[in-house]
């Protein structure tokens, strides 16, 4: 499972690019510019760039 920090840059296979915002115990909070959106662990579809 990839671990994550605020500011990561990241890739969603549904929303694209963003940077994630916020850390929680089992999901994190990306901002993909037009929309926000919560991923929960295990992250299948996120991936740091």
């Amino acid at each position: 499972m990839e671990v994550f920090e605020v500011g990561d840059r990241v890739t969603h296979d549904r929303f694209g690019m963003g940077r994630v915002i916020v850390l929680e115990s089992a999901a994190v909070l990306v901002d993909f510019g037009a929309q926000r959106a919560r991923v929960t662990s295990p992250y299948t579809r996120l991936t740091k760039l």
